[in-house]
C-alpha cells in the first residue's frame, strides 16, 4: 500500500519561508514522478511543482517560479518543496502526489497516489 506523508506546514508571515517534506513508502520511489499540489478554500486542487523520477526535469506553475524549489532524494524516498518569499495567496492545503510521469506539461491525472495534505497559512 502506498503512503505519502507530508510535513512542514504552518503559519508564517508574508515574506518568510517554509520547507515542506513528503516521505513515500509502498512504491518504487526512484521510478516515480513526484509533485506538490495545493488547494485553497473554495478552489480546485492545482499543481504547484513537479519533478521527474531522475530529478533532471522540473515544472513550476508561473505564480511560484523563482520562489519555490522542488527537490528529491531517491535514497531517502523524500520530496521537498522549499517555499521562499511566501505570499498570502500561497495559503492552501499542500498535497504530495506520485505518478509514473508526464508528457508535455504535468497534469492532475498524471498522479495516482496522494498524501493527506499539510496546511500552509501565510498572514499579511
Amino acid at each position: 500500500q502506498v503512503h505519502l506523508v507530508e510535513s512542514g506546514g504552518g503559519l508564517v508571515q508574508a515574506g518568510n519561508s517554509l520547507r515542506l517534506s513528503c516521505v513515500a513508502s509502498g512504491l518504487t520511489f526512484g521510478s516515480s514522478a513526484m509533485a506538490w499540489f495545493r488547494q485553497a478554500p473554495g478552489k480546485e486542487r492545482d499543481l504547484v511543482a513537479a519533478i521527474s523520477w531522475s530529478g533532471y526535469s522540473t515544472y513550476y506553475v508561473d505564480s511560484v517560479k523563482g520562489r519555490f524549489t522542488i527537490s528529491r532524494d531517491n535514497a531517502e524516498n523524500t520530496v521537498d518543496l522549499q517555499m521562499n518569499n511566501l505570499e498570502p495567496e500561497d495559503t492552501a492545503i499542500y498535497y504530495c502526489a506520485a505518478g509514473t510521469g508526464w508528457g508535455g506539461r504535468p497534469a492532475t491525472n498524471d498522479f495516482e497516489f496522494w498524501g493527506q495534505g499539510t496546511q500552509v497559512t501565510v498572514s499579511s
